[in-house]
C-alpha cells in the first residue's frame, strides 16, 4: 500500500462506519443522504482517484439533491481540493466546516480491555438514549442517528462507561479493510478530565485488534484542540488529512 492509497482507503472506512440512510454512485462521486441531519452523511463525495470533474457532473449532482429536496453540499477531502476548489467557487459554493483524519498504527495505541466499560454488538436502546442526552440530539436528530448507527454492516461494537447506574461515557467502533473507525465519543461534560473516554476507545481499541484490524483512524473537529491533544497520546499521531464542505448557494437551490 502506498502513502497514496491510505487516504482513499481511510474514506472508505469512514463510510462504512456512519452510513447514510440512502445513496447514490454518479461517474465515481457518492452522494449521500441522510434527511438533512449531518452534514457528513448529506453531502457529495469522490469516491475514487478517477472521479469525474467536477464541471461534467455538477448539474447532475445539483438535479439529485434537488429531488430529494436538500441543497448540494459537496465535501472536499484536502487531497483533491487542488481540483474541486475552483469549480466550485466559480458556482458560488460557500466554505463552511473543518474536519482533522487522525490515523495510528494499532500496535502504537493503547489498547487494553476494560471490564468496566461495556461492549455490545448493536446499539441498544439505552446507549441510543444516552448518545441523544450526552450529544444534545434533538427528536429528528435523535430519530436519523438511530437509523444510521442500526445500519452499519461492518463489524461493530458499541461503547459505554457506566458510573453510578448512568452511562457517562459513550462511543463506537467499526472495522473494516483492516482499520478501525472510532464514531461518536463523548464523555458527560460533568466528568471530563478524568480518563473516561481514554477507557472507551482503549477497550475499543483491543475489541478491533481481536477483530484483525492494524490501524485506527478518527475524525475530530479541526478546532477542538483538547480532543485532538488526547488523541495524539493515546497514539493517533498522524494527521493524514483535512476535510471541509462547500454548499451550495440558496439562490442556486
Amino acid at each position: 500500500m502506498t502513502d497514496a492509497e491510505l487516504p482513499w482507503r481511510i474514506e472508505a472506512v469512514c463510510f462504512n462506519a456512519f452510513p447514510s440512510l440512502k445513496q447514490a454512485i454518479l461517474d465515481g462521486w457518492l452522494l449521500r443522504f441522510s434527511k438533512g441531519v449531518s452534514r457528513r452523511a448529506n453531502s457529495a463525495n469522490p469516491l475514487h482517484p478517477g472521479f469525474a470533474p467536477v464541471h461534467a457532473v455538477i448539474d447532475q449532482i445539483e438535479a439529485v439533491y434537488r429531488r430529494q429536496g436538500q441543497p448540494t453540499i459537496f465535501r472536499v477531502p484536502s487531497f483533491v481540493a487542488a481540483a474541486l476548489d475552483a469549480p466550485l467557487t466559480e458556482r458560488g459554493y460557500g466554505r463552511e466546516g473543518e474536519t482533522c483524519v487522525l490515523y495510528g498504527a494499532m500496535d502504537a495505541v493503547a489498547a487494553a480491555p476494560d471490564p468496566s466499560v461495556e461492549l455490545s454488538a448493536e446499539p441498544a436502546p439505552e446507549w441510543l438514549a444516552g448518545m441523544a442526552e450526552l450529544q444534545g440530539h434533538t427528536e429528528a436528530h435523535r430519530a436519523v442517528y438511530r437509523r444510521i448507527v442500526e445500519a452499519v454492516a461492518v463489524p461493530a461494537a458499541f461503547a459505554g462507561l457506566r458510573i453510578d447506574g448512568r452511562l457517562v461515557a459513550l462511543a463506537y467502533g467499526a472495522v473494516s479493510d483492516g482499520l478501525l473507525c472510532y464514531e461518536s465519543v463523548v464523555t458527560d461534560a460533568a466528568r471530563r478530565r478524568q480518563g473516561l473516554g481514554w477507557r472507551v476507545v482503549a477497550s475499543l481499541a483491543a475489541w478491533a485488534r481481536a477483530e484483525g484490524a492494524r490501524g485506527v483512524c478518527l475524525q475530530v473537529e479541526a478546532g477542538n484542540a483538547p480532543a485532538r491533544a488526547l488523541y495524539e497520546r493515546f497514539g493517533l499521531t498522524t494527521e493524514l488529512y483535512r476535510y471541509g464542505y462547500r454548499r451550495q448557494p440558496e439562490a442556486a437551490g
